[in-house]
């Protein structure tokens, strides 16, 4: 499989390309399944890679692309336990929501376009997991961001949807300049983008040095954009308005997770710059409490999961900072499973309620929709963190890594960690439990899902299930295989991390931890389950702060109007002064002068036989005279 791994990224290139060009090839339902099965193929040669793959990496070179004096730029691939992990996930997950997608895309008239943009937006992942350089993976960089500008817009006819795409393309924009500069200076300090060729050469070099902050610092604030960290995160809970299997597939397991694969990629550079993981592991922190918060009070299905999604990252970057690559790693394979089967299953609560998506209209689905009722339920107490689920393992591993290196960031992300359980069972027993307040019409419609949409459900509730026992620690006697896998890749003779937390001290976390969030899920249930209250009663019982967090605290009123009104401001300016008044000025007097001269100058050609032939003796009257006196 190893010499077929180039296949990987082909298959989905071709699928986009042959549903794009030959579309009459297919009927609507064809190019579903066509999308699929190419998905289908690059997972089946991503798991045999992952299991012939040695400890040694394997460099699959495909041909010379950029070569310009002492630029040279291979246009090649990277096979590496890391990459191995990222390709089973981005293959595997990408697979199971590509059938759901058939099933909930069904009538829709872009259904054909739909999937051509998925299959290309899986070329350009793999391309990013796999590139042996940093140029190639920023062609997949910007590659995923502009899938993920064309389905946040996928229905473009609705404004809405197309500001949302915009914004995301913008912000994004912000992160990859600093990620291109990153590259520039890496090029310029170690005479390549090679991997191999930078690591090596930055292994020698002594930590904190200048150049190797001011790289990761730019390297960082790429992965800020592309996932969505503060204060670069505005754009992810507005990409919701794409179609939920593009929220779950692009906003939840593979391209907001980009940034986390960068660093982890990169975890040489960044153990030899402390400093930096100190921001990381500080804005990791503040992002995951701070929209935590807002996730409390959110009514829309999507927008909470998309708040939990960036307090998620956050975890993760948390765990980068705290040198912890691997650990991050494994939480960004878990969130891939419970994340996600919580969107696919509130696509299925979507589906059956009509298009509605405000949790304060729903109520009582439990006994209308059973197996996604069961799923929500599989997901949600994942990501709450409570055993034997996948959750639980990969949190509880991040909280001891960050006890290590930062006790006040410990405490943060613990307070977190009791928010995470609140806001997802509240949102798990507004949906499911007490009445329906819905309308007449929409019970009357309410249905499970086809089997072609709870299948995935199905496979990802085991795979949320049991993905936590790729690590199960120590001190539950247990063998951390994935840790084990990638070790020889995340583990820098310079990292940070030294020692392990007492077994005494993780018993007395788990226990806690578990007792705490049993707390937590009783409060939920008795105000969320059995005291519920109308839409309006809620919102009118706000508090100041609780009315804060539902506003988002104004932080996209506050980017328009410190950012983007003055940034207008500026714009009008220069169009209405330089570029109406100078610029338009000196190029319209010109334009003027020359039409001016040229009419009186037309007027010599009159058409007049009469007059041209005095013009003709005056002209030789006048050279005659000229030359008399000259001479």
């Amino acid at each position: 499989m190893l010499q077929l791994a180039w296949l990987i990224p082909l298959f989905p290139l071709f699928g986009f390309l042959l549903i794009s060009f030959g579309k009459k090839l297919f009927p609507q339902i064809s190019s579903g399944i066509f999308a699929t099965l190419m998905v289908f193929f690059s997972f089946v040669i991503s798991a045999g890679v992952f299991f012939q793959l040695s400890d040694e990496p394997v460099n699959i070179h495909l041909f010379n692309w950029i070569h310009s004096g002492n630029l040279d730029i291979p246009f090649s691939f990277l096979l590496d336990h890391i990459s191995a992990i990222m390709l089973l996930i981005v293959t595997g997950v990408g697979f199971l929501i590509h059938i759901y997608s058939i099933g909930y895309m069904k009538g829709d008239p872009g259904f054909s376009r739909f999937f051509s943009y998925m299959n290309l937006f899986i070329f350009f992942m793999l391309l990013l997991v796999m590139a042996d350089n940093y140029v190639v993976m920023f062609v997949g960089w910007e590659g995923v961001g502009l899938c993920s500008y064309l389905l946040i817009g996928f229905w473009f006819k609705n404004t809405d949807y197309n500001n949302a795409a915009n914004k995301a393309f913008i912000m994004n924009r912000i992160g990859d300049l600093g990620f291109l500069l990153g590259i520039i200076l890496i090029y310029t300090t170690f005479g390549s983008t090679t991997f191999n060729v930078v690591f090596s050469s930055a292994s020698v070099m002594s930590s904190n040095q200048g150049v190797l902050i001011a790289i990761t610092l730019l390297l960082f604030v790429g992965a800020m954009g592309k996932s969505a960290q503060i204060p670069l995160y505005t754009w992810l809970p507005d990409a919701m308005a794409g179609p939920t299997p593009v929220s779950a597939l692009i906003h939840a397991a593979t391209m907001v997770t980009a940034g986390i694969y960068m660093v982890v990629r990169s975890n040489i550079l960044y153990s030899l710059a402390p400093f930096t993981l100190n921001i990381i592991a500080i804005i990791g922190t503040a992002t995951a409490l701070f929209a935590a918060v807002i996730a409390m009070t959110q009514t829309d299905i999507k927008k909470v999961l998309a708040y939990s999604t960036v307090s998620q990252l956050g975890y993760m970057f948390v765990a980068l900072g705290a040198g912890a690559y691997s650990t991050a790693l494994f939480h960004v394979t878990t969130h891939a499973f419970f994340k996600a089967l919580l969107f696919l299953a509130a696509g299925s609560v979507i589906h059956a309620m009509g298009g509605e998506q405000d949790i304060n209209r729903m109520g009582g689905l439990r006994k209308k929709l059973p197996i996604t009722f069961f799923v929500f339920l599989i997901g949600t107490i994942a990501i709450s963190g409570l055993p034997p689920l996948a959750g639980f393992f990969s949190k509880d591993e991040i909280l001891a890594k960050v006890w290590i290196q930062y006790k006040p960031l410990f405490i943060i992300l613990s307070i977190t960690s009791i928010l995470t359980a609140f806001y997802m069972f509240r949102l798990f027993f507004l949906t499911f439990y007490g009445s329906f307040r819905g309308t007449h019409e929409q019970e009357h419609h309410l249905h499970e899902s086809p089997p072609v949409m709870t299948f995935p459900l199905i496979i990802l509730a085991i795979l949320s299930a049991v993905g936590g026992f790729l690590g199960i620690p120590a001190v539950l006697g247990g063998t951390h295989l994935l840790n084990n896998y990638l070790l020889a890749f995340t583990s820098f003779p310079k990292m940070l991390i030294e020692g392990e937390p007492s077994h005494y001290f993780e018993w007395m976390m788990m226990s806690i931890s578990v007792v705490v969030i049993a707390v937590v899920i009783i409060l939920a249930y008795r105000k969320y389950a059995i005291l519920q209250s109308s839409y309006s009663a809620r919102i009118t019982k706000m508090s100041p702060i609780a009315k804060m967090s539902f506003n988002k605290f104004y932080v996209d009123e506050l980017y328009d109007k410190i950012i983007s009104k003055p940034l207008y401001g500026v714009g009008r300016f220069f169009y209405k002064v330089v570029d109406i008044r100078i610029i338009d000025g000196i190029v319209n007097t010109f334009s003027r002068a020359i039409t001016g001269s040229a009419g009186v100058l037309r007027l010599m050609q009159s058409g007049y036989v009469g007059l041209y032939i005095f013009l003709m003796v005056f002209g030789i009257i006048a050279i005659l005279f000229f030359n008399l006196i000259i001479k």
